[in-house]
């Protein structure tokens, strides 16, 4: 396990989180389940995680146990109403539709609408009931309604997940309710929260909404952030006894943009409280330029994985989730998650478009064009959620420089490291210069170059150091810029 903030080194309670769930990482399936079921000497304590991403450069910014295993509890719906904003997209679906609720979906446990079985919602009154409510009924009938069976929907929300990236999540489930193989890590919960908005930007607004009118109830928003946090735009709370409380948040102003997420917090104040500072201690020192990152887009869309990060083996745990409005705490376990929220005092006061430093690395992926999407308007425009007043628009691109003068040829050796692979030779000229500079002589005599490579009518410019003749000082001149920051693998040219 790592703790990263800024470039700070391990932290102690990271080593006691990595000490808490160690057993439970490391046992098969069967095991994690069976101590899980049966106590484990007093319970399944939900141990902390937690991610900060740059959304305009991919770069990590705080990091605890992020590619440990844990359970997303309601933050699940975020999957289950990206495949429904696709329904929408693909014009299978529109905001009237109804959707059907069955009897085992009105069955779910709270939190839940209560709607009769055999009864109807729409669409839009669905999504409104998984953004606010945290509805698992209305959750369940998603589900049945696009895949016929809420397994069915299960299996197609992890070939999903599996196709953004989200290489350690697997759903059993649409809303989250505790089940043994809902799994997920920190890490892939920030590209969730980064996808969902670079393909439905229209409807993440959804995720804005404070309240919700249904059949006389109104219905508040669990997500006590918005309006409280400045800058704070969604998206989705969640909790289970064995998740704990579990928060996914994008935050933005006119020029930067972060997306974090916070898993087992001990308490739904105490995770509020870890998350606000996580955003005020971190937006203030986001990237203020032009977006370097390319949209989190699915794999069959990609024109190319530029960077194949090197990903731990797939485990399963335990792990469970529900809603923390109608959860009763208990005391059954052996102890609380633990509380290592970030240190500090009183909240910073920083001054929005300030400016901030250059992205440390760009993202794995190779960028692309973004996907097209419907132009607001038509016969939904005025019931889609409009953008708040002074709410914080994209900034305009920078425009590109100029070629700089073409440079000597590299002499290419057997083994290269490979940082990424960008639109733009400015920009992966840029990223090595940045590497050299912070890898502490690592690099040695290692020579940057940059390749151009074609693929489904996309050019991209591969960030490379050539330099190494043999597989082991390419893999460890990259483990020494993985410490800094930088995304990299070694491979054959």
């Amino acid at each position: 396990m790592r703790c990263v903030h800024g470039q700070s080194g391990p932290a102690l309670p990271a080593v006691l989180a990595a000490a808490a769930v160690l057993t439970a990482l490391t046992a098969s399936p069967a095991e994690a389940r069976r101590r899980a079921h049966h106590g484990g000497g007093g319970g399944y304590n939900p141990p902390y995680a937690a991610m900060v991403v740059d959304a305009k450069t991919g770069r990590v910014m705080h990091a605890v146990n992020e590619d440990a295993l844990r359970h997303p509890a309601s933050i699940t719906k975020v999957m289950t109403l990206y495949l429904l904003f696709e329904q929408l997209e693909r014009g299978k679906m529109d905001l009237d539709t109804p959707l059907t609720v069955s009897a085992n979906a009105a069955r779910m446990p709270p939190s839940k609408l209560g709607v009769r079985p055999g009864s109807t919602v729409t669409v839009e009154e669905a999504i409104k009931a998984l953004v606010t409510k945290s509805a698992n009924d209305i959750a369940c009938a998603i589900g049945e309604n696009i895949a016929g069976s809420e397994p069915a929907f299960a299996e197609m929300m992890t070939r999903k997940a599996h196709s953004l990236g989200m290489s350690r999540t697997h759903y059993a489930n649409a809303s989250g309710l505790p089940d043994s193989d809902q799994i997920t890590t920190a890490r892939d919960l920030t590209i969730l929260a980064r996808a969902i908005q670079d393909r439905f930007p229209k409807y993440y607004r959804y995720f804005q909404t404070r309240s919700f009118a249904f059949k006389g109830r109104v219905i508040g928003n669990h997500n006590h952030l918005l309006g409280r946090i400045e800058g704070v735009d969604g998206i989705k709370t969640g909790y289970t006894r064995d998740s704990g409380f579990n928060l996914m948040t994008s935050a933005r102003t006119s020029d930067r943009h972060i997306v974090a997420v916070v898993l087992g917090g001990k308490s739904g104040a105490s995770r509020d409280n870890i998350m606000a500072k996580l955003v005020q201690a971190n937006l203030p020192v986001a990237y203020a330029g032009a977006r370097t990152s390319a949209p989190v887009i699915e794999v069959a869309e990609r024109p190319r994985p530029a960077v194949v990060a090197e990903r731990p083996a797939a485990t399963r745990t335990l792990v469970a989730s529900a809603d923390e409005d109608d959860a009763v705490e208990t005391t059954n376990s052996t102890g609380q998650p633990l509380d290592i929220a970030p240190r500090g005092g009183a909240t910073p006061k920083w001054r929005a478009g300030a400016p901030g430093a250059v992205p440390a690395s760009a993202q794995a992926y190779a960028p692309s064009a973004a996907p097209a999407f419907p132009a607001p308007g038509g016969k939904y425009a005025s019931r889609l959620p409009t953008a708040e007043p002074g709410e914080a628009r994209a900034p305009a691109p920078a425009p590109r420089e100029a070629a700089a003068p073409a440079a000597k040829p590299v002499t290419v050796s057997p083994w290269v490291i490979q940082l990424g692979a960008m639109d733009d030779e400015g920009k992966a000229k840029s990223m090595l210069a940045e590497a050299r500079q912070r890898s502490g002589g690592a690099l040695g005599k290692a020579a940057p170059f940059t390749e151009r490579v074609t693929h489904g009518g996309t050019t991209l410019f591969r960030a490379r150091f050539s330099g190494f003749s043999e597989a082991e000082a390419a893999q460890d001149a990259c483990k020494a810029l993985k410490r800094n920051g930088f995304t990299c693998f070694a491979t054959r040219s």
